[in-house]
């Protein structure tokens, strides 16, 4: 399984301040808006931790008694207060459509052969079905939907466009958090890691990958509806003008050897020099095209810093998106900290357990091709920061299967054309992070090459 439940015995960390590690946000927001009723998950979580080098001026003011009042606490109020007078007005990016009738359902069909047609009843018990129907790259998938389903605390029948949603979706984990509860969505692929897409009433799409193809609700299996859906999926044969990206396993890849692995550091570190967390991929790619796959496969860029992760944080609370972007802390490789912070993981979890992963871009190229170095760990829960006893992350020591995790995310989006691993000399296998913990590896880098994106392309074709 590529997606692990963080450890449930994980302790909540310490109330008072460290110099390391941080403050339970709650205690920072008693602190910073004590008037202010929190109604962002990912503030209300217990085990929320922000690190205390970010938060300076709250604990100056702290220890001076509250004397003076810091302009962050000046504007934590005035945020939150917004967001509740603005919560109930915000606008959605899934709309109702309570009818169940199927929309755009005249438009044409794709031009080419049609190789098969099913129909399938999703009924509101369920989450996902298994179609049985598996896709080739560049396969056009017609899907049209219709139907209701009624939720016990619903106003209104679900449509296959999904429920608007409101406050309480804040709370919910829902399979595609861009949609509204009851919505009909897909994936395509491995189903422990595959992305869903929203579906609704109707939609046209292509096969990026090769894989089988799931349709399923848009709800928690906690909290699932009365009703069902009738779903008819229709695949045709690809467009032969389609430019279809396929995914090569490669034994090498040019340009990736020795030599180059003798100006990459095997390890990233803190800003005082303690070695850290493995370097265990490799992307060559322009950067339009590695935030191009990171956004496909699900991955969030992270906030680097708290005032931006507040700001971001009410914004989503307005959309009513489950919010992932708590704060990266910096970690340094080619003397600077990271270009790029990504994560992978469930909202409100996002504290505790998360997949994530810093990127540098290099500087030097690969037979002229950019090429982006990463770091890639899971965040399972919390253990003691052996420097100074105060609380940090605990990461899985078997970093390998995050670096696999990243290559099976990345190589579902079809924008990755070739794939491979490299062992350098003298590999990595066994050390320590800058907090102390452990972690073990076979030593192999992942390489990955990437699709030119559109821009890319174009400004290649304007240099010719």
């Amino acid at each position: 399984m590529y997606r692990r439940i963080a450890d449930e015995s994980r302790n909540r960390p310490p109330n008072g301040f460290s110099e390391r590690h941080g403050i339970c946000i709650l205690d920072w927001m008693r602190l910073a808006a004590p008037s202010v009723v929190l109604r962002s998950p990912f503030l209300r979580h217990p085990r929320a931790c922000l690190r205390s080098s970010l938060l300076l001026p709250i604990k100056a003011a702290a220890q001076q008694g509250l004397e003076r009042m810091t302009s962050l606490q000046k504007f934590f109020p005035a945020v939150f207060f917004l967001a509740l007078l603005i919560l109930p007005l915000a606008p959605t990016r899934a709309s109702a459509q309570s009818s169940g009738t199927s929309a755009n359902a005249s438009q044409s069909a794709p031009s080419t052969k049609k190789i098969l047609s099913k129909d399938f009843t999703l009924q509101g018990s369920k989450v996902w079905t298994d179609t049985g129907i598996t896709l080739e790259p560049g396969q056009q998938i017609v899907v049209s939907a219709e139907g209701k389903l009624q939720y016990a605390d619903a106003k209104s029948d679900s449509g296959p466009e999904g429920l608007t949603r409101n406050f309480k979706d804040l709370i919910r984990i829902l399979p595609f958090n861009d949609a509204g509860r009851g919505a009909v969505i897909g994936k395509i692929g491995d189903p422990d890691i595959a992305q869903p897409f929203l579906l609704g009433a109707h939609k046209e799409l292509v096969a990026p990958i090769a894989g089988k193809l799931s349709i399923g609700i848009n709800q928690a299996t906690s909290d699932t509806g009365d009703g069902s859906y009738t779903v008819k999926v229709e695949v045709y044969a690809a467009d032969s003008n389609a430019n279809v990206v396929t995914l090569r396993q490669v034994p090498a890849i040019p340009g990736i050897d020795n030599s180059l692995f003798a100006k990459i550091p095997r390890r990233i570190g803190d800003k005082d020099g303690n070695p850290g967390d493995m370097v265990n991929f490799l992307i060559l790619a322009e950067e339009d095209a590695m935030k191009k796959v990171f956004t496909t496969a699900g991955w969030v860029k992270v906030d680097s810093n708290v005032t931006s992760t507040i700001v971001e944080g009410a914004i989503a609370s307005f959309s009513k998106e489950s919010y992932l972007t708590m704060p990266m802390s910096q970690l340094y490789l080619f003397g600077r900290p990271q270009d790029y912070g990504w994560a992978h993981a469930e909202p409100i979890k996002v504290v505790a357990s998360r997949n994530h992963l810093r990127v540098w871009k290099a500087p030097f190229t690969v037979n002229g091709q950019v090429l982006w170095v990463g770091a890639a760990t899971h965040d399972i829960g919390f253990e003691k920061d052996q420097r100074n006893n105060s609380v940090t992350h605990k990461i899985d020591p078997d970093i390998d299967l995050e670096r696999d995790y990243v290559e099976k995310t990345l190589c579902s989006t079809g924008h990755v054309v070739e794939v491979s691993h490299f062992l350098p000399q003298n590999p990595l296998q066994e050390a320590r992070t800058a907090t102390g913990g452990s972690f073990h590896s076979n030593g192999q880098v992942l390489i990955l090459k990437l699709a030119a994106s559109e821009k890319d392309k174009s400004a290649q074709t304007s240099k010719k």
